[in-house]
């Protein structure tokens, strides 16, 4: 199994290689701004190296919203993304599910998840792998309650979406961790990658801050069970530095192997 860690991006390889990780999870730009991504002096060598890289798009992009203003900068910015992980060999980009407003219909937010493939498709396709990742606030959300998840691929399933799931997001958005994997797989058919996070907060509350493996209100052996269960390559997201996420990493490995 491969198992690692969301690392800066200055140097993901010495990253990967402090954390003794197998796999890096990082941005291409900064992931508050609205900014297509520079090519990397280390894309060959990352290209090259054992070390599996996936992307993580920037936090603003929101393709389901009816807002223009952000709608069509966002699937735009994917695209850009999704070319910024294609030349460093990344297996996928994360992307969130993102949210339509309050007062909106949410059936309109899958359908412009539709629009977005739609556009790429256009286009030749992602230049990388769409992974849709699980969030953990905000009852307008497209994929923070699974009842949601599955109108979203009831809509998109056809271009074959990859889908990641986040444990810490799960746990916050008020679904249940113990038969998560089955209820994902079900409606997916798939879960391409985990992000291994223990919670700062209760269970369906709303909020998504990251702890460290047995440090939140996570059981963590809750995480390991569904770390087996999908059998999909891990990434941590936890405070701590190179301490606190080798110690992670370390945790995941001796329950459930390399």
């Amino acid at each position: 199994m491969r198992i690692g860690a969301h690392v800066d991006s200055t140097d993901p390889l010495g990253a990967a290689t402090a954390r003794d990780a197998d796999t890096v999870q990082f941005f291409l730009t900064d992931p508050q701004a609205w900014k297509d991504p520079a090519p990397r002096d280390d894309a060959e060598a990352l290209r090259a190296s054992g070390v599996d890289v996936y992307i993580h798009a920037p936090y603003r992009i929101n393709v389901a919203t009816l807002n223009n203003r952000i709608r069509i900068p966002s699937r735009k910015l994917l695209m850009t993304h999704a070319a910024g992980a294609a030349a460093v060999g990344a297996k996928g980009i994360i992307v969130h599910g993102g949210h339509v407003e309050k007062v909106e219909d949410i059936a309109t937010g899958f359908d412009n998840w539709r629009k977005a493939f739609e556009y790429a498709a256009k286009a030749g396709g992602f230049a990388t792998p769409v992974l849709i990742e699980n969030t953990a606030g905000g009852d307008n959300a497209c994929a923070r309650r699974f009842d949601a998840l599955a109108r979203l691929w009831d809509a998109i399933g056809e271009y074959e979406p990859g889908f990641c799931l986040d444990t810490c997001h799960a746990h916050a958005g008020g679904e249940d961790l113990l038969t998560a994997v089955d209820r994902i797989k079900a409606i997916t058919g798939r879960i391409d990658l985990i992000h291994a996070n223990d919670s700062k907060d209760d269970f369906d509350s709303g909020r998504d801050r990251h702890d460290n493996l047995g440090s939140g209100r996570i059981d963590p052996e809750l995480v390991v069970a569904v770390v087996r269960a999908a059998g999909a390559p891990v990434v941590v997201e936890t405070p701590g530095g190179v301490e606190g996420q080798a110690a992670d990493i370390t945790f995941l490995r001796d329950r459930v192997g390399r």
